[in-house]
């Protein structure tokens, strides 16, 4: 998806074991990734099956988003919900692992979502914009307008995340659009439902 990577660190390895440089803004910048890192989140996660998801952030709080798995693996899953995108609307999964350490960049205007395939995974989120309880929304991890496939039955997932209803196309049309916008930070709108 245009905008979205995913990021192999180069592994220098010796008698010790590896280095490897996790975050380089220089770099980033050098593939049009530009995000000023505000927050770094951890989550733990204790069994096998757990879900996260689907949550975004909608402008001014639009989130950017590297996520990596210190311990364990998950199932990533990223939505693009950006209206003028050619794959607005799909989704794309990518397993993060402690042993592949891949990084996954993802841009504003993006659900994210994990299941973890293993029991005791930690994933940890460098985060371009704090988190903002206003500005946060979510939608189900099985919504079937979406159809994201799970590689394993759900077996732990918040009351929050569980509460989630589908995702209203002229919603999430409205609050990513805000985003092409100048001065989109003035402009709100609440939705009931």
């Amino acid at each position: 998806m245009a905008g979205a990577f995913v990021i192999q660190p180069d592994l220098r390895r010796d008698e010790r074991g590896f280095f490897a440089r996790t975050f380089c803004r220089e770099t980033l910048r050098e593939y049009g990734i530009d995000v000023d890192i505000v927050q770094c989140n951890l989550s733990q996660n204790r069994r096998r099956g757990t879900v996260r998801g689907m949550h975004y952030q909608v402008p001014p709080h639009a989130e950017q988003k590297l996520v990596c798995c210190l311990r364990g693996a998950a199932y990533d899953v990223i939505v693009d919900l950006r209206a003028d995108s050619a794959t607005y609307g799909r989704w794309h999964a990518v397993e993060l692992t402690a042993a592949n350490r891949r990084t996954l960049f993802i841009p504003r205007g993006m659900a994210h979502g994990f299941q973890t395939l293993t029991a005791d995974t930690e994933l940890f989120y460098q985060m371009g914009h704090t988190y903002s309880p206003r500005h946060a929304r979510g939608f189900c991890h099985d919504d079937p307008a979406i159809g994201i496939e799970w590689p394993l039955p759900v077996r732990c997932i918040s009351e929050r995340d569980r509460s989630f209803g589908p995702v209203l196309d002229q919603q999430i049309q409205y609050e990513t659009a805000l985003a092409a916008y100048p001065g989109a930070e003035t402009m709100e709108r609440s939705y009931d439902g």
